[in-house]
């Protein structure tokens, strides 16, 4: 019996994105819907807002300056709290008070994946922002993240401090907009079929099956 090669999906997302947050586990869900399917996962980054400086900004005046007022964002808020609840997932958009940006998050993501725990880090990331209202613009609220999930605490602090793979990260990201890439989550099968917004895991799992199928028969031939 030959063995199937495994799928590349590469995952171009932000931490700060509640579709993200809802499409990471609709994928996590469309992925027990096809086990027999091999796949590799790769989280890749996405700047969701990168106007927001590396210190962030209030969520005030990030939501007035991208929705014209807060109570604007307030109508939206309630169609992806309700979406989110029904992934089994906490989106508290009153909790959240700062808006970071959020390149170190994509760092320790990256240094996560070094370890096999990117999924986990971005999970907790996710969590502490939507869930917690925690501030992803401190540093501290960024080592525990990473030691909450095996990562060396002392180490991320001082990695943090430093430049270590800021140039490394943003060329990640300019690469997915330089590809099309404008709204996120998109999941890209095999380097080749691009899936974009939080679909339904049916779907994504469909997608996950056929792509496999077509990427195996290929490698037959």
């Amino acid at each position: 019996m030959s063995t199937l090669k495994p799928l590349t999906i590469d995952i171009v997302s932000d931490v700060v994105c509640p579709w993200c947050y809802i499409g990471k586990r609709r994928i996590e869900n469309a992925l027990q819907l096809v086990p027999d399917v091999p796949v590799e996962v790769h989280w890749r980054p996405f700047f969701l807002n990168p106007w927001v400086p590396r210190e962030g900004i209030s969520r005030e005046e990030y939501l007035t300056t991208k929705f014209g007022s807060v109570d604007a964002y307030k109508d939206i808020a309630q169609r992806v709290v309700a979406a989110a609840s029904e992934e089994g997932l906490s989106y508290r958009p009153d909790m959240v008070k700062r808006q970071p940006n959020t390149i170190d998050c994509h760092r320790l993501i990256h240094w996560a994946d070094a370890k096999g725990k990117a999924a986990e880090m971005k999970q907790r990331l996710m969590e502490l922002y939507f869930r917690d209202g925690g501030d992803l613009t401190d540093a501290e609220v960024l080592v525990q993240a990473a030691a909450d999930v095996g990562l060396d605490a002392n180490d991320v602090r001082n990695r943090l401090a430093t430049d270590e793979d800021v140039a490394l990260i943003s060329a990640l990201a300019q690469d997915a907009s330089n590809k099309g890439i404008q709204g996120v989550p998109t999941y890209v099968f095999a380097q080749k079929y691009a899936v974009s917004g939080a679909q339904a895991p049916e779907l994504l799992a469909r997608a996950i099956r056929q792509v496999s199928a077509e990427v195996n028969a290929q490698a037959a031939e």
